[in-house]
């Protein structure tokens, strides 16, 4: 497909808001543009954040991290518990700032020493439930998450997730071919001295690294893990997972299952044109220009809130509650990270798959992280099994450098083009002012690790897990890292200057 199926002029928009031969026409609100019963507006999503509700979010995060740890990675209950680190839930942000999560999280550390909050899980149905018992504040919060076979964790609270996710997701087997194209990684040679120094620097001062990688587009040069780390063993990733979003969205283009970046996204319940969801763009939801946000409801009385990370906390369909986020800026206008966007463009893959009458996820799954031999990568699901599409998903860093080599070959993989001409530079460029983010990738533009040149590229997730997509040196970098551990990114700047100077 060519470029200007992604880059070309900006489609027309429904017939009723053309010009007539009398001049310009409105639009009549008492004709509808739908049929009877197919939905119109979004009813716009309230989002609670009150004391109840922030404290049942932080109970939920909890219960999630941990049956990931235990039933996803696969650490034993103690280890997981040892490692866990808790997470204080603030109000949601505004357009400009994140809140500070620090005081939240200083209480939820000492409730949890002073024995106030609980935590067990049942190995046979694969579930977490976490307690905090505050007789100051009221009856207890009880978190849940469940990790069905073949799902990564689903934020539960306290009701059962969709019949569907009891069922594993049907995968292709894993090929024995060679890395990339397989699982089988042959022995590297000896490292470059200067690498080996600068990889064990970085260790010794990031306790919470569980491994990095670095690689070409046909071999995998040198590896290293930590404790609790295994070339075998998924960690997390969180927003890296918006890369393959994005990248999914580019595969359906080069399908013709969608028509280019710069028309209306064909949300679900964005379909009434009346409405302003139908000037926000796939291209404004890729780079983060959605516009979205939340009416918030809480003691101090309603405010607008920018969405972080409610799909993490929230036990509800996250793709319905995306999609029921207000227009708050105008569509393109304003750079503002959030997930909601990213979950809306998830919810028009899972659209887009059963309108074709394909079964829903496992198809996902064939379009492209098997088609890449990612046979370890796996996505969390909501109570409505959905696939969440903005982060949570796991996979060894082997199967997440398998798609930074579909970026670093161009989007071709063995002798096949998957994604179209043109999206690789479309989809790594930061083209907007005031911002390093390109479309679900973020690049050096802002010279955030001075080793690296301003195009380089990466894929991003909470506490520093990265993909970086090195296509001047042919060279991948892959880290992954425990949540809410530190890591020294003076120390990996080092490493990447290594990998530069030995290639």
């Amino acid at each position: 497909m060519p470029l200007d199926k992604i880059s070309g002029a900006h489609p027309s928009f429904h017939a009723a808001w053309g010009p007539t031969a009398g001049g310009e026409r409105t639009i009549d609100s008492r004709r509808p543009f739908l049929a009877h019963g197919e939905p119109g507006l979004p009813r716009p999503i309230v989002y609670d954040v009150s004391e109840l509700a922030l404290r049942q979010r932080e109970m939920n995060f909890a219960a999630k991290r941990l049956a990931d740890m235990v039933f996803v990675f696969g650490l034993d209950w103690t280890d997981a518990v040892a490692r866990l680190r808790w997470r204080g839930i603030p109000a949601t942000g505004g357009l400009d700032a994140m809140p500070n999560p620090a005081p939240r999280r200083t209480r939820l550390e000492q409730a949890a020493a002073s024995g106030e909050i609980a935590m067990t899980h049942e190995v046979a149905s694969r579930t977490v439930r976490v307690t905090w018992t505050d007789a100051a504040f009221g009856p207890p919060v009880i978190g849940g998450a469940a990790a069905p076979l073949g799902w990564g964790g689903i934020v539960t609270g306290t009701a059962p997730p969709a019949a569907s996710t009891a069922t594993p997701i049907p995968r292709a087997a894993a090929s024995q071919l060679a890395w990339p194209l397989g699982c089988d990684v042959a022995p590297p040679a000896p490292a470059d001295p200067a690498l080996v120094q600068a990889v064990e620097r970085f260790f010794a001062s990031s306790a919470g690294v569980y491994g990095l990688l670095v690689a070409v587009a046909d071999r995998i040069l040198f590896e290293r893990y930590g404790t609790g780390g295994a070339p075998d063993r998924v960690t997390p990733s969180w927003s890296m997972n918006k890369s393959m979003t994005g990248t999914l969205i580019g595969r359906m283009i080069h399908l013709g299952w969608l028509e280019n970046v710069y028309a209306p996204a064909p949300a679900p319940l964005w379909q009434d044109p009346r409405g302003i969801h139908a000037s926000i763009t796939l291209d404004d939801l890729l780079r983060m220009r959605s516009g979205l946000a939340m009416a918030c409801l809480g003691p101090d009385g309603a405010s607008l809130g920018f969405e972080g990370s409610a799909v993490y906390f929230d036990a509800a369909d996250a793709f319905a509650a995306a999609q029921a986020n207000i227009v708050a800026v105008r569509p393109g206008a304003v750079f503002r990270y959030i997930n909601a966007g990213i979950n809306v463009l998830a919810a028009i893959l899972r659209n887009r798959i059963e309108l074709r009458g394909l079964p829903y996820p496992a198809t996902l799954y064939e379009l492209l992280p098997d088609s890449l031999g990612m046979h370890s990568y796996h996505m969390s699901g909501d109570l409505a099994g959905n696939l969440v599409g903005s982060g949570a998903a796991f996979a060894t860093l082997r199967d997440w450098a398998k798609l930074a080599v579909l970026y670093l070959q161009d989007g071709v993989w063995n002798g096949e083009r998957l994604l179209p001409q043109g999206w690789v530079d479309y989809a790594l460029a930061a083209e907007h002012a005031g911002t390093s983010y390109a479309a679900t990738f973020w690049t050096n533009a802002d010279r955030r690790f001075p080793a690296l040149p301003p195009e380089a590229a990466w894929m991003s997730g909470a506490s520093d897990q990265r993909v970086f997509i090195l296509r001047g040196a042919n060279r991948i970098v892959a880290v992954s890292n425990e949540t809410d551990a530190a890591m020294d990114l003076t120390a990996l700047n080092d490493v990447l200057a290594a990998v530069l100077a030995a290639t």
